[in-house]
């Protein structure tokens, strides 16, 4: 009896684990900005900003992505970043699509909700990395 009413009370408060609505944060910043060091500083700058060493070289100029939220009307437009990160919506540039890092961003998939409340899934990498831009948005 004990043991159901911990179980209601998770249900409740909606943190039982893999339960929509978790209170437990999806992404880890900190990680996502290993992961944006690693796959993606080399175009967008380590500042996050669009100036990276290769930027002089590509056709379309990589996004300045402390901007995404000011560029959207003030939100984080975070099911076109994920869709940008993960291939379902490519960006060709320089000849090519922005690259996407195959297996290292698939697995582990987790649910991420939307400006507009909408769940979009994605794997824990692209999570963590989205919890990074986030966090490095302009005021």
């Amino acid at each position: 009896m004990r043991f159901m009413a911990q179980i209601t009370a998770c249900v409740l408060a909606g943190t039982l684990p893999g339960m929509a609505g978790a209170a437990e944060p999806v992404g880890d910043a900190d990680t996502g900005a290993g992961v944006f060091r690693t796959h993606c500083a080399t175009c967008h700058g380590i500042e996050a900003t669009g100036h990276g060493p290769m930027a002089g070289v590509m056709v379309i100029k990589p996004t300045d992505l402390t901007a995404l939220r000011a560029n959207n009307g003030g939100v984080f437009p975070t099911a076109r970043v994920v869709m940008r990160i993960d291939g379902r919506d490519p960006l060709v540039s320089h000849g090519s699509p922005m690259p996407v890092y195959g297996p290292f961003f698939e697995g582990d998939d987790v649910a991420l909700k939307t400006a507009a409340g909408q769940p979009i899934l994605t794997s824990r990498p692209i999570a963590d990395l989205m919890a990074f831009l986030q966090g490095v948005q302009a005021p």
